[in-house]
């Protein structure tokens, strides 16, 4: 009996986490938000090294485990931004890069070909730098720590990130998508 269902159930469970965190957002209850934020996280390493690492990857997979991720980043900077934490604007890019991806990666499949691919570098600082400013953000609203002042410039790492690897996507794939269409068959 194999486990490759595995991944995919940690990766639903990490779906499951996203209402309960919103909810304690929206209760003010930033610590315990912060620990569930964690325990998500954590369980996306998990996922991640099993199906790697035991060759337990599905299509399915391949879909959830960045759904989920979005799922999470949405509702924790749409919250973020109606508590009045983060401002609207950043916000509006975090979503509008990740909406620009998914677009992009829906029409390459259905125009182009199945896709294949994993992150480039960029995106991950994109993701780690998105982690790091809403636990500094959540740590300043429960502890008053970080510095507001940190937080800004997490902010505005953020901010670069977010551009430069929206920029990053769609040069990239636009590229792959005209190679494969204009090249002699």
């Amino acid at each position: 009996m194999t486990l490759k269902w595995l991944p995919n159930a940690i990766c639903i469970g990490r779906v499951i986490l996203v209402a309960p965190i919103v909810l304690m957002l929206l209760e003010g209850r930033y610590l315990a938000a912060l620990t569930l934020i964690g325990v998500a996280a954590f369980s996306d390493a998990v996922d991640g090294f099993l199906a790697r690492n035991f060759d337990w990857r599905t299509r399915l997979g391949g879909l959830l485990d960045p759904a989920a991720d979005k799922l999470l980043v949405f509702s924790v900077f749409l919250t973020l931004t109606y508590l009045e934490l983060v401002p609207l604007f950043l916000t509006v890019l975090v979503v509008s890069r990740d909406i620009v991806i998914i677009a992009g990666a829906v029409t390459y499949q259905v125009l182009i070909e199945p896709i294949q691919g994993d992150a480039s570098l960029i995106s991950k600082l994109n993701t780690a730098a998105q982690f790091i400013f809403v636990i500094s953000t959540l740590t300043g609203a429960a502890l008053q720590w970080p510095t507001p002042q940190v937080v800004m410039f997490l902010g505005a790492a953020v901010v670069f990130t977010s551009i430069t690897s929206g920029l990053n996507y769609v040069v990239g794939w636009s590229k792959r998508a005209w190679r494969k269409t204009h090249v002699a068959q």
